[in-house]
């Protein structure tokens, strides 16, 4: 599934930024020919990964979680390390799947009234791999955290799949809580204006390199520069040019240059906004 070799480390960033969506439970351990098991939050193989990403200028992650076990597994690493703050939900596939899903979203309650938990993530709609007998089910979870991130105070990071006018209109319908993560910006322009008529993040990932995205870059293009995140959505879509890679946080390094480059921005500025975005967004580390 990915190159056996490393991807080359690239060259440090001017100023730190962070990867404001990551899963390091699985950059290790996702794809691999064995069964490998999780990792402890605490293990020497998680923590090299978040010293490369600091060398190489990504500073800060947030570690998201899908289901309530990595949401634990999350909030444990932030809880242990003060360069990660947790997200914590049920991603909307698992909705359907859930035996006791008011079980499951109580659990991921109690982890959001964590300190280091900043967000609910990543929930939202997923119409591409749940079909019409699932949907009642996401969007169920989906208003449930929707609540339960306004009533913490905490930011809401969403996954939206082939679900983009749903998810904006729940949004609508509930009251978005004051922060929202678009994580792993899908949209084109004209969902991109939207996004940021309501003042949400967007969030972008290695795919905006990819020679087949040119909606994800028309759409950073209308994004108010106040309003970009990057991200990794490790160990997934390594960026240009280490792309079939195994993706890990550092890796947004080059995602962070190809935007600078794509919207003309000076680096360094640029990384600057970008910090100042992640904080916003998430709080300070």
């Amino acid at each position: 599934m990915y190159r056996s070799e490393p991807a080359p480390p690239p060259e440090p960033l001017p100023l730190p930024i962070a990867d404001s969506h990551t899963h390091l439970d699985l950059v290790d351990t996702f794809g691999s020919e064995e069964d490998l098991p999780v990792p402890a939050p605490d293990a020497p193989a998680v923590r090299a990964r978040l010293d490369e990403a600091e060398a190489a200028g990504v500073a800060r992650v947030v570690q998201v979680g899908t289901d309530v076990e990595s949401s634990r597994w999350a909030a444990a690493l932030a809880a242990g390390d003060a360069r990660v703050l947790a997200a914590a939900a049920l991603h909307p596939n698992e909705a359907p799947r859930l035996a006791d899903l008011d079980a499951a979203l109580a659990a991921v309650d109690a982890i959001a009234a964590l300190p280091r938990v900043a967000a609910l993530g990543e929930t939202g709609l997923d119409y591409f791999r749940t079909d019409e007998s699932g949907r009642a089910a996401q969007q169920r979870s989906f208003r449930a955290h929707i609540e339960i991130a306004k009533r913490h105070g905490k930011a809401l990071v969403i996954h939206d799949r082939d679900a983009h006018e749903d998810v904006l209109s729940i949004l609508d319908e509930e009251g978005a809580p004051d922060r929202v993560v678009l994580h792993c910006f899908s949209g084109d322009f004209a969902f991109a204006k939207e996004c940021a008529r309501r003042g949400f993040f967007m969030s972008f990932a290695g795919n905006v390199t990819f020679k087949n995205a040119q909606h994800l870059r028309d759409a950073v293009t209308v994004a108010p520069a106040e309003l970009v995140l990057v991200e990794t959505d490790a160990p997934f879509m390594a960026p240009i040019p280490v792309r079939g890679h195994r993706n890990h946080p550092a890796l947004t390094n080059y995602t962070a240059r190809f935007l600078a480059e794509y919207l003309e921005r000076d680096l360094e500025a640029w990384c600057a906004r970008l910090w100042r975005n992640t904080e916003a967004a998430f709080g300070p580390w």
